[in-house]
């Protein structure tokens, strides 16, 4: 089964909000997925891009492939600081 971290459409019409879910490869863009990671706002200022790396790392370990979309937004977004 080949898995892809990517994005699900949520919200109302013109008022797009996304999950970032871990799902099956062959899935609907907004059907079936395994896991939340994470969520995305475009329609805030700045964007709002809320995911959980450690899980996100998890999956990533086990051979799971991001969208483009997905990468661009990881890399976009700043590492929390500890």
């Amino acid at each position: 089964m080949a898995v892809s971290i990517r994005l699900r459409r949520t919200g109302t019409t013109k008022r797009p909000r996304y999950r970032v879910v871990v799902a099956d490869s062959r899935a609907p863009r907004d059907g079936r997925f395994i896991e939340i990671l994470g969520h995305y706002n475009p329609l805030t200022q700045p964007p709002t891009v809320s995911i959980d790396r450690s899980k996100m790392e998890a999956w990533i370990a086990k051979g799971a492939q991001p969208s483009n979309t997905v990468r661009r937004l990881l890399a976009n977004t700043k590492e929390p600081k500890t």
